[in-house]
């Protein structure tokens, strides 16, 4: 039962990092460029998110390493692989909260976010 919980939250957690970024960059920023005068309250929902991304980045860590061990996913290639695109990710995503608006460190934090879930969607098979 704790081993299925921590899946639960490793998932919701990605979920709503991944599920956030699609819904900022398809609807809400759009929508908000589309209206005049706009700008401080698009920053003003990232800032939110970006908050909200930290505190799911962290839950997907902690549960992350945690299931890694239970499951000895360590010395297991894709694991690797998964691994090197979640460093990958963290990197972006620090870079874009210190660059702000930079629209192809959005475009690489989205791709390397789709490659890690794809990746962990293949440690499940």
């Amino acid at each position: 039962m704790y081993w299925t919980f921590l899946i639960f939250l490793h998932v919701v957690a990605m979920a709503f990092f991944l599920g956030g970024q699609i819904m900022l960059a398809f609807t809400v920023v759009p929508v908000m460029r589309a209206t005049p005068a706009q700008p401080e309250k698009i920053r003003a929902i990232a800032q939110r998110f970006g908050m909200g991304s930290l505190i799911a980045l962290g839950v997907l860590l902690l549960t992350g390493l945690s299931l890694a061990s239970h499951f000895q996913l360590w010395d297991y290639g894709p694991f690797q692989v998964k691994m090197a695109l979640v460093v990958a990710t963290i990197i972006a995503v620090f870079l874009h909260m210190m660059r702000g608006q930079n629209h192809v460190l959005m475009a690489i934090t989205f791709i390397l976010t789709l490659a890690t879930v794809y990746s962990g969607v293949n440690l499940t098979h």
